[in-house]
């Protein structure tokens, strides 16, 4: 559950472990974001004027090396006094400076977690009897990096990394089976949706939840996924269809994308074909992640509340007062952004999805 409304707290900033206060005091605003493809990014906006800062724009806070540089570890907390929870830890990626009319001097901080080595390193590699999990595991080695792969999913004679960034790379392999890609400290998690954690969050409008929208759209929605190939070895055809099958045994009670479509719209298929299966485990895995891709974000919500600093990707939400069709639990946080400013103070931007509408009473 989220904690309770809270006054204004400025962020809790930390460099290579010490805390650094200049920069609490300074931060006129911050944003903290991560998606399901993983990599969490941090924005800070800092005042580059204060009772410590002389001379010429050369001599400005934040441009000297004394508090931040390229490559400094940062860590930033957000929340009420004893109770701040950690939504960031990375390394310093990036400064600006900005000298607008009319407004002090400012300095941009920019920062990317762990997984920002990964976006830096392009490679032709070939990975040879392995599956996902394993190609996860091991290009955390290639980095150093502890590696925690809990994803089921097919194995292949040979896979190849064609001039793609290791993180671009991962996060294709990831979509092919519906994993996520992560980083917590120096550990790269790669994991299905049901093998992930998360906190869970108890919102009501009115109350936490500051605005909402929440959408149910048949437009994506398909009542059977095809995936089709060839086995050499077989020397026969690969052709697998899931259906609404793999959806319910996921979502439980109410009524899901995928049933709702066939009864108003007719059976409907989705073939697909980016990929090639060469054999069967492979189609089966594919056709069942594509089913519940679509099925998955068949209720969308772009919402906001009054700060929610526990939230993160992977969080189930439970709406309350957002209509009949959408109350209730099961909302999977794809999305957030954890902004602070002096005249909101702490906010959270997040987009969430769940699989069913609620039955018509």
């Amino acid at each position: 559950m989220t904690d309770p409304p809270f006054a204004i707290a400025a962020p809790v900033f930390s460099i290579g472990g010490e805390r650094t206060p200049v920069m609490a005091r300074d931060c006129v605003r911050l944003e903290v974001t991560e998606g399901t493809d993983g990599l969490r990014t941090m924005k800070a906006e800092l005042l580059a004027v204060g009772d410590d800062a002389t001379g010429p724009q050369a001599k400005m806070n934040y441009l000297d090396g004394r508090v931040l540089d390229f490559g400094a570890a940062i860590t930033v907390a957000v929340g009420p006094d004893g109770a701040q929870h950690v939504v960031f830890e990375g390394t310093v990626s990036g400064l600006e400076a900005v000298y607008a009319d009319g407004t002090p001097p400012r300095v941009l901080v920019y920062a990317e977690d762990t997984l920002m080595r990964l976006r830096m390193t392009r490679r032709m590699r070939t990975y040879r009897d392995v599956t996902d999990a394993d190609i996860a595991r091991q290009v955390a080695g290639l980095h150093g990096l502890q590696a925690e792969a809990d994803a089921d999913g097919p194995r292949f004679a040979r896979v190849q990394q064609v001039n793609q960034s290791d993180l671009a790379f991962l996060r294709e392999r990831a979509r092919r089976i519906q994993a996520e890609v992560w980083c917590e400290g120096r550990k790269l998690r790669f994991s299905t949706r049901d093998r992930r954690p998360g906190t869970r969050l108890r919102l009501v409008k009115g109350g936490d939840l500051l605005s909402v929208r929440v959408l149910a759209d048949l437009a994506h929605q398909r009542s059977q996924v095809l995936v089709s190939g060839y086995d050499a070895a077989a020397a026969s055809v690969i052709d697998e269809r899931v259906g609404n099958e793999v959806v319910t045994a996921e979502v439980g009670a109410g009524r899901t994308g995928p049933e709702l479509v066939a009864s108003a719209l007719g059976p409907s298929s989705a073939v697909r074909f980016r990929e090639a299966a060469q054999t069967g485990e492979q189609a089966r895995a594919w056709a069942k992640a594509e089913m519940l891709r679509r099925a998955r974000s068949f209720v969308t919500v772009d919402a906001t509340t009054r700060g929610s600093p526990d939230m993160v990707v992977g969080s189930i939400v439970e709406l309350h007062d957002v209509g009949s069709p959408f109350e209730g639990d099961g909302y999977y946080v794809t999305r957030f952004c954890h902004t602070f400013d002096h005249a909101r103070g702490l906010r959270t931007r997040f987009e969430a999805e769940r699989g069913t509408v609620n039955a018509v009473r």
